[in-house]
């Protein structure tokens, strides 16, 4: 969602006619999930602190120019140093943030004092489905650090579509979940920590939909003129992609290297690569497929690379 904006989000929830697209039912039980992100950056040490101080991962490697994060072992986030690169143009496309999900409201609560004791927090927003925080790293890439609210507590739309939007957020309700007491900030988040979704700014929201809706089989969740989110499994999304800030261009320089959708197994990978050469057969949308040892890596419309594989 956008900290930013507070306006009327009444358009949420309109669908365009998803025509011969196969049925929101088989999407839903498609079981993908957002794996690790990675970003170039310029200065290693400062952004890798960054993430391990105020988001609270864990460094579970630094190996030269690279140094993998985490949580309980499992890596979330890829920094690879890349000094050479340009900065990124206000015109490309790109990262507009990367979200890490908090099991919690109290790990939430904790994460908003991590923000406040030593970095600074430019938004905070209720989109009703979560409650969420946005900052920026030492870099200028979006974070946003949410928990779920329970599903059942999500609210729908009348064709089904989930119905978020962006309001206040309770920082005094959130803060006093944490429950820290005289134990201090505390430096970590828990176990069950995640990406829960990866937001894109992109120069044509169709061409975003041809790769991600038609070829990786994700459903749209919501949907508004100037963005879309679409997920699997119900969920509200794990990928969401807006055209907020008139980006142009190919994304390029530092920022988003790439990330990961992960699919339950190889039948589901299989699937993506049927579904990619059926879109790619079309010839309406450019993009590159290629294949890697465990998976394949897409180039997107936008220069984008997003890479699904199998755990």
């Amino acid at each position: 969602m956008d900290p930013d904006d507070d306006g009327d989000r009444s358009g949420y929830g309109d669908r365009e006619d998803d025509g011969d697209r196969e049925s929101g039912s088989d999407r839903r039980r498609n079981g993908a999930r957002i794996g690790r992100v990675s970003l170039r950056v310029a200065d290693l040490g400062e952004t890798t602190a960054f993430y391990r101080d105020v988001v609270g991962l864990a460094v579970l490697n630094r190996d030269g120019d690279e140094a993998v994060l985490g949580v309980d072992g499992t890596p979330l986030l890829v920094l690879r140093y890349d000094p050479d690169s340009p900065d990124r143009s206000p015109t490309d496309a790109g990262l507009f943030h990367a979200a890490f999900r908090v099991p919690s409201r109290a790990a939430l609560g904790e994460a908003l004092a991590r923000v406040r004791d030593r970095w600074r927090l430019d938004g905070a927003s209720d989109h009703l489905v979560s409650e969420a925080l946005y900052l920026a790293d030492p870099e200028g890439n979006g974070v946003e650090i949410y928990r779920d609210r329970p599903r059942e507590e999500w609210p729908t739309a009348a064709d089904g579509s989930v119905a978020m939007t962006t309001d206040p957020l309770d920082l005094d309700a959130v803060a006093a979940a944490a429950g820290n007491g005289a134990a201090g900030v505390a430096d970590r988040v828990p176990p069950g920590t995640d990406v829960g979704h990866v937001h894109l700014e992109v120069t044509a929201l169709s061409a975003f939909e041809s790769v991600y809706v038609d070829g990786i089989g994700f459903e749209v969740r919501q949907s508004d003129p100037d963005v879309r989110f679409v997920a699997a499994d119900g969920y509200h999304h794990h990928v969401g992609a807006n055209t907020w800030r008139g980006r142009t261009a190919p994304a390029s320089g530092r920022g988003l290297d790439w990330f990961e959708v992960v699919v339950p197994d190889a039948t589901a990978l299989a699937a993506v690569r049927d579904r990619l050469d059926a879109v790619a057969a079309n010839g309406e949308v450019e993009f590159a497929v290629d294949d890697r040892n465990d998976g394949i890596a897409i180039t997107d419309a936008d220069g984008i690379e997003v890479r699904v594989r199998t755990p």
